[in-house]
């Protein structure tokens, strides 16, 4: 740009464009081009545009007289360039004399050779096809037999294409519906091993505090965070606490808020996790959730995307991306929750109020606890009626070393024949 053109020319930036607005850059990979309108250029984009990881494909085409180039960004053949940088590109507007600055995509333009697609499709046709030519010797010389053969042949295979065709329509739909990474979390639920949802755990520990160490639960950072929600909870009086109670509150919260400590840094550390422990229990209760959680709550955004980046998975229903909890997500938000308690309760919990907050069956949280090595307490009636308790309760504690314990497989007893 000269200096006079400097002096008269102004800049505007655009706002954010769409990726189907963006402007388009090409590179050609065998070489550079004299003269660009000689190339009649074409960009085609996706059909699908309710799916989200498909709406922003692009192909870009530009044909000649002589040989055609095609460009696309995603795929192999995409630039990687595009995810990790942003481009601009400016437009001179020569009437008012201002740039404009518009967000841009490159494409890498390779030329397709007509002819090389076409021989290695006539090469496959040849293979393919020899059942075909077999079964036409057949029709024009077999016998009866052959011939009854070949046509309870054909007629079984359509059928067989039509259960097939229905079969993969069916999951499509699925595929569309659930979205395929909550799939794929449904099949590695199925072979589930409960050690890959635990809080990371130092099982040679020195001290029970260090086992499953409270910076993997909560960092510094997050853990300052919640200084404003803990105020609101240290600030609950006794009649909004009894109101809690009648309204259905969490009850492993409520038995925190009843003991918290009067004064000093554990009352502080005691309310700021009581306030993340009830987020974590309302999530293990929700399906799928929006970017809207925990907002009534207060809840700070450093502790909402970190919920929505280790409690949830991601999919896509009817063109848009959704949050969801999935059976092995709420195993792990119970690991989490039970190794929260346990800092809280002098590295004892109760496991009965947990399994009715969380939703699960007692048997599910005491599978997880022993997967943690925890040491099985059970709480006489007595002494749990005198801690203001119904029933017998079950309580998990971390005592070094960790309990390993046996897992028993289940064997049907064969019936004697007779």
């Amino acid at each position: 740009m000269t200096t006079n053109m400097a002096a008269s020319c102004s800049l505007v930036c655009c706002e954010e464009e769409r990726d189907s607005d963006k402007a388009v850059i090409v590179r050609f990979s065998n070489g550079s081009v004299k003269n660009a309108n000689n190339l009649d250029f074409t960009m085609y984009k996706n059909a699908d545009e309710s799916n989200p990881r498909k709406k922003s494909r692009r192909i870009v085409v530009a044909e000649s007289d002589r040989l055609s180039y095609v460009g696309n960004n995603f795929g192999a053949g995409s630039l990687k360039c595009n995810n990790l940088c942003k481009y601009y590109v400016g437009v001179l507007n020569k009437q008012t004399m201002q740039m404009e600055v518009h967000s841009a995509q490159l494409f890498n333009m390779q030329p397709v050779v007509p002819g090389e697609a076409t021989e290695t499709a006539t090469a496959q046709d040849t293979t393919q096809t020899y059942r075909d030519k077999l079964d036409s010797l057949i029709e024009a010389f077999g016998t009866s037999k052959q011939k009854r053969a070949l046509s309870s042949r054909r007629m079984n295979q359509v059928g067989s294409d039509t259960l097939q065709q229905a079969v993969a329509k069916a999951a499509s739909t699925v595929i569309e519906q659930k979205g395929l990474e909550v799939l794929q979390q449904e099949v590695a639920e199925s072979q589930e091993d409960l050690g890959l949802h635990l809080p990371p755990c130092t099982a040679d520990a020195d001290e029970p505090e260090n086992v499953y160490l409270f910076d993997d639960l909560l960092t510094q950072v997050e853990f300052e965070a919640l200084e404003e929600a803990g105020s609101k909870m240290a600030a609950l009086t006794s009649e909004e606490l009894q109101k809690m109670r009648e309204d259905g509150g969490c009850l492993s919260v409520m038995k925190l808020l009843e003991n918290v400590p009067t004064v000093g840094e554990a009352r502080d550390k005691t309310v700021r996790c009581a306030f993340y422990l009830s987020l974590l229990l309302k999530l293990a209760r929700q399906r799928s959730i929006n970017r809207k959680f925990g907002q009534e709550e207060g809840c700070p955004r450093i502790i909402q995307n970190k919920l929505f980046r280790t409690f949830t998975v991601e999919t896509f229903n009817n063109g848009r991306v959704q949050n969801m909890v999935s059976s092995s997500m709420r195993v792990k938000i119970a690991a989490f929750s039970l190794a929260l308690m346990l800092h809280m309760g002098h590295m004892t919990a109760d496991l009965t109020l947990l399994h009715r907050d969380l939703g699960v069956t007692e048997a599910r949280m005491i599978e997880i606890a022993k997967s943690m090595g925890l040491t099985l307490i059970k709480v006489a009636r007595g002494k749990a009626a005198e801690a203001g308790q119904h029933g017998e309760h079950r309580q998990a504690a971390l005592v070094l070393p960790l309990v390993k314990y046996d897992q028993f497989m289940e064997r049907r007893k064969r019936k004697k024949m007779h």
